[in-house]
């Protein structure tokens, strides 16, 4: 049998949105740092710099295909071993933000190759330099094509945040393993509570993804509109 009315107290409910908080500040740090590393390795890998490109594809790829749990391990035990000795919610952050770059550099890689070849000579017969023709032009388009992708990937980040229990970080899985550790009553609530939860998170970012493809696609239908009437005028 489980107890509900247990199960929700306030004080349980207290202390699971305290490790909730916990949850949304290590997915929020790890996306941040993620999503500027990941563009950052992205735009590299992409671009094709003599050996360097080389060096990032291959540590990618090796990122991409270890378990994130064996990075979260390596950040928190491997780390001291070097002399530097994180906490769980930095290592966690760190372990996420490391494995969420890699993920993230392969699709804004994706993203700038769909762009028609066109758009970059265009750019460059316009007098952009190759570098102004990827910030000015390529990019913006790339980014809009990333969106569900990377959205998509920062969900699963959100749900990997679990993991990071195994090095004890005081997240809404650690807190809710405790409550019902303590009575196994508990144990359906408190999974019920986590699905809630979660899907509160996840959701809400499905609908900022949604908002930001709308957005998006106003300034550009704008954009080419202005293009557009200029063409028309310069006709004239």
């Amino acid at each position: 049998m489980f107890n509900v009315l247990g199960a929700y107290s306030w004080v349980n409910i207290r202390f699971l949105l305290e490790g909730a908080w916990v949850t949304v500040i290590v997915s929020v740090l790890s996306i941040i740092l993620s999503y500027i590393f990941g563009l950052i390795l992205g735009v590299i890998r992409y671009v094709q710099i003599k050996y360097v490109s080389a060096v990032v594809g291959f540590v990618i790829d090796i990122i991409r295909n270890l378990p994130l749990i064996l990075i979260i391990f390596f950040t928190y035990f491997g780390l001291p071993q070097i002399g530097f000795k994180p906490a769980p919610i930095w290592a966690s952050v760190i372990a996420m933000a490391i494995f969420e770059s890699a993920m993230v550099a392969e699709i804004v890689r994706a993203g700038i190759v769909s762009i028609p070849t066109g758009q970059m000579e265009g750019a460059r017969a316009n007098g952009l330099s190759y570098w102004q023709a990827l910030r000015f032009i390529i990019l913006p388009q790339a980014v809009k094509n990333m969106i569900p992708a990377i959205v998509s990937q920062f969900i699963s980040l959100v749900k990997d945040t679990s993991l990071a229990t195994i090095i004890v970080l005081p997240d809404l899985m650690n807190h809710a393993q405790i409550i019902y550790g303590q009575n196994t009553n508990y144990t359906i609530p408190m999974f019920l509570a986590l699905a809630v939860m979660y899907f509160i998170v996840c959701y809400s970012l499905s609908l900022l993804s949604e908002y930001l493809d709308h957005r998006m696609g106003q300034s550009n239908s704008k954009k080419a509109k202005q293009a557009e009437e200029v063409a028309e005028s310069a006709e004239r």
